[in-house]
């Protein structure tokens, strides 16, 4: 309808966009209101007095493999899907990767709402649990990651054996009074380390709450026996990494050739020629019963050994993002558990 000017006397048609705007056509998908479903799944992370969605997104690709923007967009798709808990480490990519999830926590405004996990003692400037380098390795996490404090602060005892186990905690207390970490986590310790750990936490230091073993269906011998008790009676949550043994678990190398796998020497061989295909094989039999890929049945299978709390899963392509988080909702069944591990042997 055409309305006239006062003055001119002429139509001057007025439009009006909200009006005008064309209805969404009845086929359109319908868009997702509120936070996503994993939102509401949720574990307890041993004592630290958090819950996470039950996987944690690892960033070691974050500045080496995968560029700042593609990073972000990995970050984004996982909060969206409900994932609340980060890791990263002052060694991943120079610290590149502290860098991007600082970025990231301080374009998006939230750092509240993720539980932010650092390990430290790799980067060469301030190496090792050396009194010194610790406080300076964490201070320079804290400037890179543009936060103030850590939720999870692991001790890579893999980069450093000969500082004194008491040296390390007393600084690790300090670190934690003055609120720069919440809670400690560790790497690399032995049993008898958690226990002496556990007797000096009794003398007021801070208990290690958080476990990383690199651990997974192919290397699930390497969990040391002594460890997985000692963690299990002291009631440390254990976040395995290597969860997809780079890649290979999630099906995507299934080449022969020695250059295209990640694996360690002479296991490229053992593990892909023997053990190795026959577990993809399992993991493509369970998948496509379950209607899930490979990626998500090797992450169920963490979840349903005992301890273990949240494996740390680098993700280096949006779309793992999905394959990933789908293995939270995946449940095994007993044939599928004892299919995988008998393949795996």
């Amino acid at each position: 309808m055409a309305y006239f000017d006062v003055e001119s006397r002429l139509p001057t048609p007025v439009t009006d966009a909200p009006a005008r705007a064309l209805a969404p056509h009845p086929s359109t998908p319908i868009p997702v209101q509120g936070p996503g479903v994993g939102a509401s799944v949720r574990v307890r992370f041993g004592e630290t007095g958090t819950e996470i969605f039950p996987l944690i997104l690892g960033g070691a690709e974050f500045g080496w493999n995968v560029d700042l923007e593609s990073s972000h967009a990995i970050l984004d798709e996982f909060v969206e899907r409900g994932g609340n808990a980060v890791h990263t480490a002052d060694s991943f990519a120079g610290g590149r990767s502290e860098h991007i999830i600082g970025q990231w926590l301080h374009s998006r405004g939230v750092r509240d709402d993720v539980v932010l996990c650092v390990r430290v003692g790799g980067n060469p400037d301030h190496p090792g649990l050396g009194p010194v380098n610790l406080v300076r390795a964490v201070e320079s996490s804290l400037t890179r990651l543009r936060t103030d404090r850590i939720d999870v602060l692991y001790l890579d005892a893999t980069a450093d054996s000969a500082t004194a186990l008491e040296d390390t905690l007393a600084t690790a207390e300090w670190l934690v009074e003055t609120g720069k970490a919440r809670a400690i986590g560790a790497i690399g310790y032995t049993a008898a380390q958690l226990v002496e750990a556990r007797i000096f936490a009794s003398a007021g230091f801070p208990r290690i709450m958080v476990l990383d073993v690199p651990f997974n269906v192919l290397r699930r011998h390497e969990f040391d026996p002594d460890l997985r008790l000692v963690a299990g009676a002291q009631g440390v949550a254990v976040t395995p990494s290597h969860a997809l043994e780079h890649g290979f678990l999630a099906g995507r190398h299934r080449t022969r050739t020695r250059g295209a796998l990640s694996f360690r020497g002479a296991q490229l061989a053992a593990n892909l020629n023997r053990r190795g295909s026959r577990t993809l094989r399992a993991l493509d039999g369970v998948g496509s019963e379950l209607g899930v890929p490979d990626a998500a049945v090797a992450v169920a299978w963490l979840l349903a050994q005992r301890l273990v709390t949240a494996p740390i899963v680098n993700a280096f392509a949006l779309q793992h993002v999905e394959e990933l988080m789908q293995g939270v909702g995946v449940r095994l069944s007993r044939a599928h558990l004892a299919d995988i591990a008998r393949a795996a042997e």
